[in-house]
């Protein structure tokens, strides 16, 4: 019996050892999938930028023409592959997202996490939901504001560099929600996109836009504890009064949380319901109507934080830290690095992909 099972096992090794690479590469989990971005572009926001995929589906983000045939140099020569080859095997892979596109949701964080520490941004918030547990099928945009207003073009700049690089976002699908500061962004920047943004929640905010009637084109959700003292809730009053001068308010759901802080709609982040709400918007709606059949409120916010499990779900994977380029240069530099990063991950797997392509005549 032990004579058979020593003769056996070598027909086994092939096959076991593809698994362990598969397993291997699939397993990582947001360890690999969550990147620092540093002087992206001269005088914007450094931000962290989370990716639902894993590194194999996104090996081969589409570039325009002048970068693609560099990345594309680089990458033949990790497989050894000649141009066609490689041009069938990205066709595919583009075919591939094209089928399963996922939303972006934009996080901005309030006042307190203002600087040029990154790692603040981790704080709470987004990430910090899915750091805990919570599973987020989406895109993740998490820029830091360095002080003072958020500033919607900066931010709809990161918007572009994301859609750009990453042919798997729904450009249909962009959500925005912050509180506080990030409140504020959140209310600014569909009011200055108001045919860019999906949905956006606001918690704990106010506005500085002179376009307010443009966010009666918005869903939108506002929620402000009455006994907020940072940011009184007079603040979320005025924006929805200078939207009613406007425009009924129909897409407009408000939500006056009785007896809540500043700090207690935090909750809000680490909820399902949130991001379902977010979700279930999109641009290609008809008339783009709010959805009111989720609800969030005092009676089902006290419970978001005991529904959260462990820490340590997302570990950050590094930065891409980009100094003296364009704004243009500095995007093509970047998904650059991205696949030579992704092409090195699975380069243990170079026998699947594949050596030649057949040719259709």
């Amino acid at each position: 019996m032990t004579r058979k099972n020593i003769h056996a096992t070598p027909r086994f090794l092939p096959l076991l050892t593809l698994v362990c690479l598969l397993l291997a590469t699939g397993t990582t989990g947001h360890a690999q999938q969550l990147y620092a971005y540093r002087n992206l572009a001269s005088g914007g926001y450094n931000f962290w930028f989370y990716s639902p995929e894993s590194p194999a589906s996104v090996l081969a983000p589409m570039l325009p023409e002048d970068s693609e045939l560099q990345k594309r140099m680089n990458l033949e020569q990790l497989f050894h592959v000649r141009n066609h080859e490689w041009r069938h095997w990205r066709e595919r892979e583009e075919a591939e997202r094209m089928k399963t596109k996922k939303p972006l949701v934009i996080f901005l964080h309030g006042a307190s996490l203002c600087g040029r520490d990154l790692g603040q941004v981790l704080s709470y918030g987004t990430l910090d939901a899915m750091n805990r547990g919570l599973e987020i099928d989406a895109y993740i945009l998490a820029p830091q504001n360095p002080g003072g207003a958020w500033s919607p073009r900066k931010i709809m700049d990161l918007v572009e560099w994301a859609s750009r690089t990453h042919a798997g976002i729904d450009t249909a699908r962009v959500y925005v929600l912050g509180m506080s500061l990030g409140g504020y962004g959140a209310l600014d920047l569909p009011a200055a996109y108001p045919d860019r943004i999906a949905a956006s929640m606001s918690i704990c905010g106010g506005s500085t836009s002179k376009t307010l009637g443009n966010l009666n084109k918005v869903p939108l959700w506002i929620l402000h504890g009455t006994a907020d003292t940072a940011v009184p809730i007079k603040n979320s009053d005025r924006v929805v009064a200078a939207m009613k001068r406007y425009a009924p308010g129909d897409r407009l759901i408000y939500s006056r949380l009785k007896g809540y802080d500043h700090g207690q709609p935090c909750r809000l982040f680490y909820m399902e319901e949130t991001y379902e709400w977010l979700f279930s918007h999109s641009l290609s709606d008809e008339g783009r109507p709010v959805n009111r059949d989720i609800y969030i409120g005092t009676r089902n916010m006290p419970q978001a934080y005991s529904r959260m499990r462990r820490r340590g779900q997302l570990t950050p994977s590094g930065q891409r830290d980009v100094h003296g380029h364009s704004n243009a240069q500095a995007a093509a530099f970047a998904i650059m690095q991205d696949s030579i990063r992704r092409a090195d991950s699975i380069a243990a797997l170079r026998n699947i992909v594949p050596r030649r392509t057949p040719q259709h005549r």
